[in-house]
């Protein structure tokens, strides 16, 4: 999660030079590359692959980034990540069967409404950056669910083919957005480490993660993503929250523990 916060904040360092869409194509183009060199999704025949998963998965994969890359345009990561972190949210709600979570659920609203840009307590957040944000949560709820179905069919080759596919429709846009500029070589250095930061290495650490640790260890683990993404929105991009976006942003973290928590334990 630090190092996917951290790859973020290295990520909108870049937009003055290629803008978000050139950044989210360099960051899956990379992405795509190291994962394929990983994985050799090659070595399996492509009439053994069953591709509808896998271009649901990579089109929601895609349109997730850009659209949250878009939303760092005009709205601070910490505030970003918790309200694109609704997405997952949603997904546990759906999946669960306990009334309790209606608390948990009234919690994350509760949070949300912090950020939007209304009312009273507003958190004075522009309202493009808001819905791109809210788009991004969406898009990560049809990840979640088009990822596993994309698992089931095809292992581990999902997460390189899904790669690919995000990288065939995105890069195009971040090439029409930056021109020739995509390929300077003063950023180049820079978008490499963000395809390393924000996806290879999280995505590799949480492999590792999910073996060694139990699901509800992990999902608790995962709910602290908005404060990490505040953390590094603060030391490395120097936004710092409001009152009202800091009490925001712990509702969701509490709403998703607490959530992810009575999963465990209807697991177990």
């Amino acid at each position: 999660m630090a190092s996917l916060q951290g790859g973020a904040a290295l990520a909108k360092s870049l937009f003055s030079e290629i803008g978000a869409e050139g950044v989210t194509a360099l960051r899956i183009g990379f992405a795509a590359i190291f994962l394929c060199v990983i994985y050799r999704p090659w070595r399996r025949p492509l009439h053994l692959i069953v591709w509808r998963p896998i271009l649901v998965y990579g089109t929601a994969l895609g349109c997730m980034n850009l659209a949250f890359y878009m939303s760092l345009k005009t709205i601070p990561l910490g505030p970003a990540v918790a309200i694109e972190f609704s997405g997952p949210l949603a997904v546990a709600i759906f999946y669960s069967r306990r009334p309790a979570d209606l608390i948990w659920l009234a919690l994350a609203i509760f949070g949300l409404y912090l950020l939007l840009p209304f009312g009273q307590l507003s958190a004075g957040l522009d309202i493009t950056g808001v819905l791109l944000a809210l788009f991004a949560g969406v898009c990560w709820a049809v990840y979640i669910v088009a990822g596993k179905k994309a698992g089931d069919a095809n292992g581990r080759m999902s997460v390189p083919l899904g790669s690919l596919v995000a990288a065939m429709f995105i890069f195009p846009i971040g090439l029409i957005h930056a021109g020739t500029g995509l390929f300077s070589l003063a950023i180049l250095p820079t978008a490499l480490l963000v395809g390393i930061f924000s996806s290879t290495l999280p995505y590799s650490l949480e492999m590792v993660a999910l073996t060694k640790l139990p699901s509800k260890t992990f999902s608790t683990f995962m709910s602290l993503e908005p404060a990490l993404g505040a953390v590094c929105g603060y030391l490395f991009l120097k936004e710092g929250l409001t009152t009202s976006q800091g009490i925001a942003v712990l509702c969701i973290i509490v709403s998703s523990i607490g959530i992810t928590s009575a999963i465990g334990k209807d697991r177990s």
